[in-house]
């Protein structure tokens, strides 16, 4: 007699096929596996590695960044080779799907690459999800690192194989010291790296930005999944989303007006994500002002609606997000926040 959970897997696995036959979408790749593959952690960078800078959503308009994306990295002491499909243009896409996810599939299966990172965001990166050669993924596990909207493929790479992957900078972040000392922390000394805000008072009496708002105190330890808000909810539903029960919870946007945010936040409320948690970190929700309109809510009038009543460890103010000084925060590793100090903490190495 079949296992409950095969019989869910069949059933998904049913409407899915349905879905896309209804559509007459009968011939798409569609490569995703069972749920909750065992962890696999990829190797650590180290100086003299190669790192393969891939465009899975926007195309790279201006070839000087990617050049400035190239330099930076050369000066940590990497080599870089980039896709060959970067500046391919298809509309505001880096290329067809099928090239974007041709450049993934084969920087994997590319013994010479030692991990992967994306040039930027942008839109695009759920489009490909299901051309991925996941086996490939699973045969030759390397870093794999970007934010915003690869978030797709953070989520859908770990939730389809079990590989760790990377909320951290991109090819085009600014690479300043801050950002480099947690890249390196995670990702070359493989610490079990603690992550805390920056203290920068200046001449001032008290700390004026990147200020922690504890929302609800305690400590709480899980697994850490999450990444972009917006990109997040839009693949819900879909086998590319991992288990949530007992992980942490870290969430960023970008721009959005903070209706969407309430409309996002109650997504993962009425889909029962939320009460399957342990933690909550919300980073940073870079230029989400209320809305205009009157009486708009505000992100904390969000936080004490959504996430306060969950009674668990949560905080928000985190350097994750659309920033100049980022963490680099490993999805799939087991960790504990303190949402009273604002901070995270790695119980494990996230690389071998």
């Amino acid at each position: 007699m079949p296992s409950k959970k095969t019989s869910e897997n069949a059933r998904r696995n049913f409407l899915s096929a349905s879905l896309l036959a209804a559509f007459g979408l009968t011939n798409l790749n569609f490569t995703a596996k069972n749920d909750n593959p065992k962890t696999i952690k990829p190797a650590a960078l180290k100086r003299g590695d190669t790192i393969g800078l891939v465009c899975p959503a926007y195309s790279a308009f201006i070839k000087e960044e990617v050049t400035i994306a190239m330099e930076g990295l050369q000066t940590m002491g990497f080599k870089v080779v980039l896709g060959k499909h970067i500046f391919d243009r298809y509309g505001n896409l880096a290329g067809k799907d099928e090239d974007r996810a041709a450049d993934i599939n084969e920087m994997f299966a590319n013994k010479s690459i030692n991990a992967i990172m994306a040039m930027h965001g942008g839109w695009g990166s759920a489009r490909i999800l299901s051309l991925l050669n996941y086996d490939t993924i699973s045969n030759n596990p390397k870093i794999f690192i970007g934010y915003s909207d690869i978030t797709a493929l953070l989520l859908g790479i770990y939730s389809q194989t079990g590989l760790v992957t990377f909320h951290g900078p991109v090819g085009s972040s600014t690479w300043n010291a801050f950002t480099v000392d947690y890249f390196k922390n995670t990702l070359i000394d493989g610490n079990t790296t603690r992550m805390s805000n920056p203290v920068r008072k200046g001449d001032a009496l008290v700390q004026m930005e990147d200020r922690i708002y504890t929302i609800h105190s305690g400590k709480a330890s899980g697994k850490l999944i999450g990444g972009n808000l917006t990109v997040l909810s839009h693949i819900l539903g879909s086998t590319y989303v991992p288990d949530f029960k007992g992980a942490i919870l870290f969430l960023e946007d970008v721009q959005e007006d903070t209706y969407r945010i309430d409309r996002m936040m109650t997504q993962l409320k009425i889909t029962g994500i939320l009460n399957q948690l342990a933690g909550v970190v919300f980073g940073k929700c870079t230029d989400c002002p209320p809305s205009k309109n009157y009486g708009s809510l505000t992100l904390e009038d969000i936080f004490e609606d959504h996430i306060k009543p969950l009674k668990i460890p949560a905080f928000s103010g985190a350097m994750i997000g659309h920033i100049k000084d980022k963490f680099t925060v490993p999805i799939g590793i087991e960790a504990t926040i303190d949402a009273d100090e604002g901070t995270i903490k790695l119980k494990e190495s996230a690389v071998i």
